[in-house]
C-alpha cells in the first residue's frame, strides 16, 4: 500500500518539478484554502490547473505552494530536461522545510535574542518570505518569522523532504460517490461516501480513477469527480502551543481521575469462606483465560452488586439470581467448586471482596464488540 502511495507522489511531484525547472514555481502561503495539487483530465492527459497548489496543513491550519499555468506538453517536456542547477532551484522554489530532530524555533526578528513566534517541528513545511544573513522569515501556518537557515532545507531537497513527509489525500466533490472493490464502473461497492470527504489517495488509474484507503481496505473512486491534495504538516504559534498543552493536560488529568475512580476501594464486604470461594469459581468460569486484571473486574462486578442495593446483598445471592450469571445456573460453578479453584481466581475474590474495583461501579459485562464500556481482556464492563 505505502508502495502504491509512493507512485502517485512521484507522479504528482515529476509535474511540479518540472513546471519548477523553468522558474514558475512560487510558494505562497494562503491560509484555510483548500486548493492544492489537482489532477485535471482534458484529452485522457495529466495536466495542472492554472492556480496549481501544494498544501501543507497541521491542525486545520494551511500552507500553499501556488505554481502557475502551465500546459501538459511543457511540463512533459522539461521533465526530461536537467537546466538548473540547486542554487537556481533554491532560488526559484519558495519551499522551506524544517531539518531538526523535534522542532525549532521561529523568531520575531532575525535575532537569536528575539522573542519566539513560534515552532517549525521537524515534518513541517512553509513558504520563503526574505532571506538575509543566514536567517529565514517564513510563513507555516499561522505561524511568520524567522528561522536561522542551518536549521532549514531549501531548494530540492526541501522538495524531497516534502514527498517524504507528506500525504496525498482525495477530496469528494461529488453530492455521493460509490466507493467501488474495482476500478470498474459495474464493481462492487464498499461504501458510500459524500461531498467535501476525504480519503487518503494511492494511485492515479489511467486517468480515471484513484485508489484510496476506505476503512483497512483499497477501494476506487471516479477521478471525475475528486480532487487531490498534496498536505504536509505547518508550524504552530506559541499561543496555539499553549492552547494544545492546556487541552492536554486537561485530557490527561480527566484520564487520570477516571483511572483513579476506576481503581478505588469501594470498601470491604464481611464474608465467610464459603463466599470467597464461590465468587472465586465464578470468576473461574467466566473469565478463566483472562489476564488477572479481568478477573479482578469479574470480581468487582459481583461485589459491586453485593453493594448497590439494586441486587441481592450477599455474594451467593448475587450468583445465584435468576438469569444473571449462565456458568451459575448450568452447574458450571458447582462442579468448579468441587474440583477447586486457581490461585490467581482465589486472590481475585479476596481484593474484589475487600474492595478493590479496576471497573469502577460497574455492575455488568459482557463479550467485548456489541457494547460501549471498559474493555479489559475479551470482556466490556458497564
Amino acid at each position: 500500500m505505502k508502495k502504491k502511495g509512493k507512485r502517485l507522489l512521484r507522479r504528482l511531484t515529476g509535474m511540479l518539478m518540472g513546471v519548477a525547472a523553468f522558474g514558475l514555481l512560487q510558494v505562497n502561503a494562503i491560509a484555510g484554502s483548500t486548493e492544492s495539487l489537482q489532477l485535471v483530465n482534458a484529452g485522457g492527459a495529466e495536466i495542472l490547473d492554472a492556480d496549481l497548489v501544494v498544501e501543507c496543513v497541521k491542525s486545520s491550519t494551511a500552507v500553499e505552494t501556488a505554481v502557475a499555468s502551465h500546459s501538459a506538453e511543457s511540463a512533459e517536456k522539461n521533465e526530461d530536461e536537467d537546466t538548473s542547477s540547486d542554487e537556481d532551484d533554491a532560488e526559484k522554489s519558495n519551499l522551506v522545510m524544517a531539518n531538526v530532530e523535534n522542532a525549532v524555533n521561529v523568531r520575531k526578528e532575525a535575532d537569536e535574542d528575539s522573542d519566539r513566534v513560534g515552532k517549525l517541528y521537524s515534518d513541517c513545511g512553509g513558504e520563503i518570505l526574505e532571506r538575509r544573513n543566514g536567517w529565514t522569515k517564513l510563513k507555516s501556518g499561522n505561524v511568520t518569522g524567522w528561522t536561522k537557515d542551518e536549521y532549514l532545507l531549501f531548494g530540492e531537497e526541501a522538495e524531497e523532504m516534502a514527498q517524504d513527509l507528506g500525504n496525498l489525500v482525495a477530496t469528494i466533490e461529488a453530492e455521493t460517490l460509490r466507493i467501488r472493490m474495482e476500478p470498474e464502473s459495474d464493481a462492487g461497492v464498499w461504501g458510500l461516501i459524500g461531498k467535501n470527504d476525504k480519503l487518503k489517495a494511492l494511485e492515479v488509474i489511467d486517468d480515471e480513477w484513484i485508489s484510496v484507503e476506505y476503512e483497512g481496505d483499497i477501494g476506487y473512486v471516479s477521478a471525475e469527480y475528486t480532487k487531490i491534495d498534496f498536505v504536509i504538516d505547518a508550524g504552530e504559534t506559541m499561543e496555539e502551543i499553549k492552547k494544545r498543552e492546556e487541552k492536554e493536560q486537561e485530557e490527561k488529568r480527566k484520564a487520570d481521575a477516571a483511572k483513579a475512580k476506576q481503581t478505588e476501594n469501594r470498601g470491604a464486604v464481611p464474608v465467610g469462606a464459603s463466599d470467597e470461594e464461590l465468587l472465586a469459581a465464578l470468576i473461574q468460569c467466566e473469565a478463566g483465560n483472562q489476564p488477572y486484571e479481568g478477573q479482578l473486574a469479574v470480581g468487582a462486578v459481583v461485589m459491586n452488586r453485593v453493594r448497590s442495593g439494586g441486587y441481592p446483598n450477599t455474594i451467593s445471592g448475587v450468583i445465584y439470581a435468576s438469569g444473571q450469571f449462565t456458568p451459575a445456573g448450568n452447574g458450571k460453578v458447582a462442579k468448579r467448586l468441587e474440583a477447586g479453584v486457581r490461585d490467581s481466581c482465589l486472590q481475585a475474590a479476596r481484593e474484589a471482596i475487600a474492595g478493590a474495583s479496576n471497573v469502577g461501579g460497574a455492575t455488568h459485562f459482557r463479550r467485548a464488540g456489541n457494547h460501549d464500556g471498559l474493555v479489559i481482556g475479551s470482556h466490556v464492563f458497564w
